[in-house]
């Protein structure tokens, strides 16, 4: 079971409401959040309602402003609770869609996909084992998309805003 504390205010202030598994829509327990605290699990917080907009990946730890979970805003509607992975990893990306074009396996982090991969964009990928964040930007900055096992035969299919992805990682224990 996984447990988050909502704040409305930063510091741990204000209005709070606990939560200790998925909810599709946070609106009726708080207006905006500006810090959380993360007691256990993995969490995938959205902007949106339904599980929709930015989403922001959480492990366990305190967040005092809604910019230590880079945030763009105070905003979040709903959140997905996950539990801890222990197996192994394993990721195809490709540069085009529907699983065409240059392919590349994963089975471990990439801080830049470029020096790797040398493509900028992913257009599709197939996740066969474990949970994986992917980035906008290198080194693991900007936008967040969190992907668990299945096929994403386009970058819409994650959640993308567009298919250009600059690094990802596993989502493991300590991966903040």
């Amino acid at each position: 079971m996984g447990k988050i504390v909502f704040y409305e205010g930063r510091n741990f202030q204000g209005r709070s409401y606990e939560c200790s598994g998925n909810c599709p829509e946070t609106f009726s327990y708080f207006r905006c959040c500006n810090s959380i605290r993360v007691h256990s699990g993995y969490w995938v917080l959205y902007e949106k309602s339904n599980y929709m907009g930015y989403q922001y990946i959480l492990n366990r730890g305190e967040y005092p402003d809604y910019r230590y979970w880079m945030g763009y805003n105070n905003c979040i509607r709903s959140c997905r609770m996950f539990p801890p992975y222990r197996g192994s990893y394993r990721m195809r990306i490709y540069h085009r869609p529907d699983f065409g074009g240059q392919m590349m396996e994963f089975m471990d982090d990439c801080p830049n996909i470029y020096d790797r991969f040398h493509y900028r964009d992913i257009y599709s990928c197939n996740v066969t084992e474990g949970y994986w964040i992917f980035y906008e930007h290198p080194n693991y900055r900007g936008r967040q998309y969190f992907l668990t096992p299945g096929e994403y035969r386009g970058w819409r299919d994650w959640g993308g805003m567009s298919p250009t992805i600059g690094s990802f990682r596993r989502m493991r224990a300590s991966f903040a």
